[in-house]
C-alpha cells in the first residue's frame, strides 16, 4: 500500500489528498511532524518537508507538483488537467497561481502566523502580517469568483487539479475561521460544491490538537 507523508493544514499535503481520492487510489495517510526533524524522515526527503508519496514497491515522491504530475501519468484516468494543451496550460497556471500566490500571500500569513508559530515555539502571531492575510484573502476570493462567474469550475468545464489546489488553501485558512465566504456569494458557492465532493469528505474531518476549528468548517452547507 502507498504511503503519503502529511501535515493537517498543510495545504499540498490536502491537494495530494484529494488527486488520490479522485483517481481512486488508495493510500495510507502517516501524519510527520517536521518541524521535528525526524532523521527516518529525511532519509526519504532531505528537504524535510510533506507531502511525499511513498510507493509499495519503494518508489519516493516528493512536492506536491511533482506528486500530482505523477499521478496523471500512473492513473490518466479521470484526467484532472484538461483534454487539449491549452486547457492543460490553464489549469497548470492555476495551479501555479494559488500554490504560490495565494499561498505566500494569505495561507502563510494567516495559517502560518496564528498556527504553526505554536507549534515552532515562535511566540504570538505578528499583527502586521495577519492583517496583510486577511487583506489578501478577499482578493483571492473575488478571483474565485470572477473565473467561476465565467466557467462552470475553475480552469473550464470540469472539475480539475486546479479547483483541488484552490480548495486546498481555502481550506487550510477556512479551518481557522479566516475565510470572509459573505465577500463573494460566487466563491462560497464553489466552495460549497468543492465540499461535497467525496474527495474532500476526509479533509472536513481533520482536527488539530488543541485548536477547534470554526463552527462551519464541516458543514457542507456552511
Amino acid at each position: 500500500m502507498r504511503v503519503l507523508y502529511h501535515v493537517p493544514l498543510s495545504p499540498f499535503s490536502r491537494k495530494v489528498r484529494m488527486a488520490l481520492k479522485e483517481k481512486g487510489l488508495p493510500f495510507d495517510l502517516r501524519l510527520e511532524n517536521v518541524w521535528e526533524r525526524r532523521v527516518e524522515f529525511l532519509k526519504i526527503n532531505p528537504a524535510g518537508k510533506v507531502p511525499v508519496l511513498v510507493e509499495a514497491d519503494g518508489t519516493v515522491i516528493a512536492d506536491s507538483v511533482a506528486i500530482t504530475e505523477y499521478l496523471q501519468e500512473v492513473q490518466p484516468q479521470p484526467d484532472l488537467l484538461g483534454g487539449t494543451p491549452a486547457q492543460r496550460a490553464e489549469t497548470r497556471r492555476l495551479v501555479a497561481w494559488f500554490d504560490g500566490k495565494m499561498h505566500e500571500e494569505a495561507t502563510v500569513n494567516l495559517v502560518g502566523e496564528k498556527v504553526m508559530r505554536r507549534f515552532l515555539g515562535r511566540g504570538e502571531p505578528d499583527s502586521a502580517t495577519v492583517r496583510a492575510g486577511l487583506a489578501n484573502i478577499r482578493m483571492h476570493l473575488d478571483y474565485v469568483a470572477f473565473l467561476v462567474e465565467r466557467r462552470t469550475w475553475l480552469a473550464g468545464d470540469k472539475f480539475s487539479l486546479a479547483d483541488i489546489a484552490a480548495a486546498a488553501q481555502f481550506s487550510c485558512i477556512d479551518y481557522i475561521g479566516d475565510v470572509p465566504w459573505g465577500h463573494q456569494e460566487a466563491a462560497r458557492e464553489w466552495y460549497a460544491r468543492v465540499k461535497s465532493r467525496p474527495s474532500f469528505r476526509p479533509i472536513l474531518d481533520d482536527r488539530v490538537p488543541g485548536l477547534k476549528p470554526a463552527g462551519h468548517y464541516d458543514d457542507l452547507d456552511f
